[in-house]
């Protein structure tokens, strides 16, 4: 039996440092873990740059429309894609900028000063410059001129779908019709016209068809970058 006073083997004293590292090891990373999830609840939301762009775009196609329905349409499309991210967009009229500000802030759509604990947090983007909007019309009018040639030489089907298809991308990506990205064509043939177009039964097995259409049209129509 081993006595009390009696000196440990040198294993044991060897294992007993190794626990006494890990310990120290495991506490120091605990409190680094700890201070990390503490700058990161301080640190401000982030709203990425394309939806800043996005807000932005949106923002100047409201102020670019004479149409009052469009321009509404483009706020509410702005205000949805930044309360993703738990902001609100305001106009600031004095500097003509617009302010994307944290939701917290805000109460009755007023930003309460007291609420405020680093200005870093709102966003701002001046309108004073051009923008997509500046390009509105001439684009508008290029997928209208697309439009109605589709309807000059081809069947009704395709010069329905036609016209829908200008609208949507006139109105949502300010991008001329033969320009659409294949997401683009996907949102349209399977949101945009079943939920805003009516369309018949005819049009909607002819979907692609009509895209192969118009494309092929625009061929044939001055580019408004010409």
């Amino acid at each position: 039996m081993t006595g009390t006073d009696e000196e440990p083997p040198e294993w044991a004293r060897e294992r007993a440092r190794e626990l006494m590292e890990t310990a120290e090891e495991d506490t120091t990373s605990a409190e680094d873990g700890d201070a990390d999830r503490g700058a990161a609840d301080d640190r401000a939301p982030d709203v990425p740059v394309d939806v800043v762009d996005e807000a932005e775009r949106l923002t100047r196609l409201a102020r670019e429309t004479d149409d009052d329905a469009a321009a509404d349409f483009y706020r509410d499309r702005r205000d949805e894609l930044v309360d993703e991210y738990d902001y609100v967009p305001r106009l600031r009229e004095d500097d003509d900028t617009l302010v994307l500000y944290p939701d917290e802030w805000m109460a009755d759509g007023t930003v309460q000063i007291d609420r405020i604990e680093t200005t870093d947090r709102a966003v701002e983007v001046s309108l004073s410059g051009p923008g997509d909007a500046d390009r509105f019309q001439e684009v508008a009018a290029y997928n209208d001129a697309v439009a109605s040639a589709v309807a000059d030489r081809e069947s009704d089907v395709h010069a329905a779908t036609a016209r829908t298809f200008a609208a949507f991308m006139s109105n949502h990506y300010v991008r001329p019709v033969d320009d659409a990205t294949p997401d683009m064509r996907a949102e349209f043939r399977e949101e945009y016209l079943v939920r805003n177009g009516w369309p018949s039964e005819e049009q909607l097995s002819a979907i692609d068809e009509s895209l192969s259409v118009i494309e092929t049209v625009a061929a044939d129509v001055d580019d408004p970058e010409a």
